[in-house]
């Protein structure tokens, strides 16, 4: 696995580990809030990247009022929040350094499963001929990027508000997506909870995929067309919307 340290890596993880053999797990570390803020800004401006933050801040405290229902979900699906063995734990700068392309020749997984982390660079991707699997919180391409289930819903699309399995390539979500299935939420829900019945729902497809490696049966087809890349949203676009649209 190379993924991130937050809780869905966890989540996924211990999931995984019930039936596959997991060689190693490499954690990167989380990249400087000050070069992502600067990278966006030159994206999309600086109205915009203020926009976000606003957000961000304002989701601390959503999602504390969120916090019982995550809660509920997270014994619901039976979630396992157990940190990986510190025997097969690495942790590292970012996953796109030489040691870890030195770590993924010498062991040779069938499979590598991403989570969480920052693009994966084509050097990593091209290190070893196996596939890369990562579970997104959207179906893709038509929502790629984050929060792909708010944004489905915002759109009034909840027929495509759900998660997808896909191949790793050197884009933002535009890998051959192997498995999508679509999750249905509840009034209780919100921002902070659609990513739980994502990965919830992800995991069975994740698993699948990786039987289909062992048998030799990994196949992709073409996603939900149209191609587009979602962001976060701005303070303003989420009050917005959760007063006309009822998008909590």
């Amino acid at each position: 696995m190379l993924c991130d340290d937050g809780a869905s890596s966890r989540y996924l993880y211990n999931a995984l580990a019930g039936e596959s053999a997991v060689l190693a797990v490499v954690i990167e570390r989380r990249p400087s809030a000050k070069a992502m803020i600067r990278h966006r800004a030159r994206l999309l401006g600086w109205p915009a990247v203020s926009g976000q933050l606003a957000f961000i801040a304002f989701n601390r405290l959503l999602a504390r009022f969120q916090q019982r229902r995550s809660d509920e979900l997270i014994r619901r699906y039976g979630l396992q929040d157990a940190a990986p063995p510190a025997g097969i734990t690495h942790r590292v700068e970012s996953v796109n350094t030489a040691a870890v392309r030195r770590l993924l020749r010498k062991l040779d997984p069938d499979a590598v499963v991403v989570n969480g982390t920052r693009i994966v660079s084509a050097k990593v991707l091209d290190c070893i001929r196996r596939p890369f699997l990562n579970t997104h919180a959207g179906i893709t391409p038509r929502y790629r990027g984050v929060h792909g289930g708010y944004w489905a819903l915002v759109q009034d699309d909840a027929a495509n508000c759900g998660v997808t399995v896909h191949l790793v390539d050197p884009g933002v979500d535009t890998g051959g997506v192997l498995y999508q299935q679509r999750i249905a939420v509840e009034r209780s829900d919100g921002f902070n909870t659609y990513p739980l019945h994502q990965l919830a729902a992800g995991i069975p497809l994740m698993k699948q995929a990786l039987r289909d490696v062992l048998d030799g049966t990994l196949a992709s087809r073409d996603g939900v067309a149209p191609s587009a890349l979602w962001y976060h949203p701005t303070l303003t676009q989420y009050l917005r919307y959760r007063l006309t649209r009822s998008v909590r």
